[in-house]
């Protein structure tokens, strides 16, 4: 039985790396050709002349946080979609953010996570990812099903349900994100499971360790429902090793330049489906490049993780949270003045926490609690602060958890 999912994994590195490089020419000139967005923002690039990571990192970025802008002047993709794209689902993320599932059995091409995680032909696997309006649930089924794995669609919530499936069924996997995992572990028996590829939230090694003691291997994947597989844990856990068939650079926040190996900055990707093909897709996200190979014998680059966010957007309970909806909150209420998020865990469980300043005596929190919903689609406490207690300096959004 292999040990990698498949030869890619590991492949000489100049190898992967002149293919991956081979490939960005025929990339752009399709981007230009099929897709509105490209039409425009590469109208000045030659493809012919871009043949290294060099010459390519002249190229603009698309900033995941200008897709919500982006979007709404021309939905539902802004053009970075290929006109004549096969859409299976579109989605709606946090923002809103829409995201299309194209063609593929494995689109965000996820397998191979599942595979490092030890999941095999025949396995049982509870995916506890929502597959209400946003693609996470999908991602992850998609990845589980490339494996030869079946699937239990059970989303998240309904606790007292879902132990009952793992009473009935006994799966041997669980994927989802690591607090759900935690819960589940906390209200009732999930002995059945074995092994966990987890998701969505930062996994303290704390936790990783309490799970590990219970008897289940957890490993972590990092996606994000526009660019699907970055990067993946291996039994090693020695960083993330990058996914086969993207090209990653890290660069420094606020520009497009390339920082030097080892150097915290911004994940940038590029993938090479020609439904919604990314190029330079800055994802906001927080990473370095780990220099040397994995021991488990995967031969592409590494990151060190998931470090942070260049901007103040963050994922809360597997779900991104942006600036622009804590205005849009404020904006429906007239009797917030003053308002910021703050983000804990209790327990390894994401909280938030609305901050609101108010002279109003009489205002309503429930009517507030309902717009919070409805706009982040999470629950929020919401706690009335003294005048002037907010200080100006720009936060809107305050990540207080430790990781």
């Amino acid at each position: 039985m292999s040990q990698f999912f498949d030869q890619k994994e590991s492949q000489i590195p100049q190898l992967r790396e002149t293919a991956l490089l081979a490939q960005l020419t025929d990339l752009i000139s399709f981007a230009k050709e099929h897709c509105n967005y490209y039409q425009q923002s590469l109208s000045a690039v030659d493809p012919q002349t871009v043949t290294s990571r060099a010459s390519f990192a002249t190229l603009p970025l698309l900033r995941k946080s200008d897709l919500i802008e982006l979007q709404a002047k021309q939905l539902p993709l802004a053009g970075v979609n290929a006109n004549n794209a096969q859409i299976q689902r579109m989605f709606q993320s946090p923002g809103p953010i829409y995201d299309p599932q194209g063609t593929g059995d494995d689109f965000w091409r996820t397998g191979r996570a599942f595979f490092a995680a030890g999941f095999r032909a025949g396995d049982l696997v509870l995916n506890c990812l929502s597959y209400h309006l946003t693609p996470g649930g999908f991602i992850l089924d998609a990845g589980a099903k490339a494996c030869g794995c079946v699937v239990i669609p059970a989303g998240p919530g309904q606790t007292e349900q879902q132990l009952e499936v793992i009473n009935h069924l006994k799966p041997q996997g669980y994927c989802g994100t690591p607090s759900f995992l935690n819960i589940l572990r906390q209200k009732g028996d999930i002995s059945p499971i074995k092994k966990a590829l987890v998701t969505g939230e930062a996994l303290p090694e704390t936790l990783r360790e309490s799970f590990e003691t219970d008897g289940i291997s957890v490993l972590q994947a990092y996606a994000s429902a526009d660019a699907g597989l970055i990067a993946y844990e291996s039994s090693a856990k020695q960083g993330l090793i990058v996914s086969e068939d993207i090209l990653l650079e890290i660069v420094r926040p606020g520009t497009n330049v390339p920082v030097v190996d080892g150097e915290v900055g911004e994940v940038v990707i590029t993938n090479f489906n020609r439904d919604y093909p990314l190029i330079r897709f800055a994802t906001g996200d927080l990473s370095a490049v780990l220099t040397g190979s994995s021991p488990c014998g995967r031969t592409n680059m590494r990151i060190k993780g998931w470090l942070g966010r260049a901007d103040q957007t963050t994922k809360i309970k597997g779900m991104f949270v942006h600036p622009s909806q804590i205005a849009t909150i404020i904006s429906r209420h007239p009797e917030i003045e003053k308002a910021r998020l703050i983000v804990t865990s209790d327990n390894h469980r994401d909280e938030m926490t609305l901050l609101i300043e108010s002279s109003n005596q009489n205002i309503d929190i429930l009517i507030i609690h309902q717009t919070i919903k409805a706009v982040t689609k999470l629950n929020a406490t919401i706690e009335i602060v003294e005048q002037d207690s907010l200080l100006n300096d720009g936060k809107v959004i305050d990540d207080q958890r430790q990781y």
